[in-house]
């Protein structure tokens, strides 16, 4: 690396290095995926329980809300679901208001790291409005049990930042904060039923 040049790129676990600028599919596993996604926490961290709430543990609750939402949805689409927020096992997650306070720089990588990854599992790079509108539906859905169930918010603030779920009860929902190994088990296992169902 050239003096005063700045490093770009990160060294996964299975010894990949994943360039933020240029991410290429190739780069791209679902074990380093799991991994840090089952270690990024929610929230700030700030929720109730004796484990952080993971963001694998959401992408969890999301595909599981979206497919209960679309019962008829192919897996290939409950996957783009799964993997709705898969770059933050490079960059984390940062909370909205921290996201409305650094701006669109903080976009374009996650753009550049979603495509690169739907890429490498054979998704297509972008989805389409309609499939999108309903993985954000049930990443709102996701967020507002989170925010009552886990993080202290009550209905009225949290229906104000998530809207409110209408036809999906909590009460059937996995709000458990668990260990990072066993969120990274549960994920890696749903991933790959998820890729034996589309074929």
């Amino acid at each position: 690396m050239a003096k005063g040049a700045k490093r770009a790129w990160q060294r996964m676990l299975s010894g990949r290095r994943l360039d933020l600028l240029d991410p290429t599919p190739m780069d791209v596993e679902i074990g380093d995926i799991a991994h840090g996604l089952a270690f990024v926490a929610r929230w700030n961290g700030q929720t109730r329980g004796d484990w952080a709430y993971s963001v694998a543990e959401h992408s969890l609750l999301v595909e599981e809300i979206h497919a209960r939402s679309n019962p008829d949805c192919a897996p290939r689409w409950r996957l783009a679901a799964l993997l709705h927020d898969a770059p933050e096992y490079v960059i984390g997650d940062m909370i909205s208001p921290f996201k409305a306070v650094v701006g669109g720089g903080y976009k374009a990588v996650e753009e550049r790291l979603l495509r690169a990854i739907h890429i490498r599992f054979a998704l297509p790079a972008e989805v389409g409005g309609k499939l999108r509108a309903a993985i954000k539906k049930a990443d709102q859905c996701s967020a507002f049990f989170e925010a009552t169930r886990l993080a202290g918010f009550g209905i009225t603030e949290a229906t104000r930042f998530f809207g409110r779920p209408n036809g999906i009860s909590p009460d059937a929902l996995d709000l458990a904060c668990k260990p990072a190994g066993t969120v990274q088990a549960e994920f890696l296992k749903r991933f790959r039923q998820l890729e034996e169902a589309r074929g």
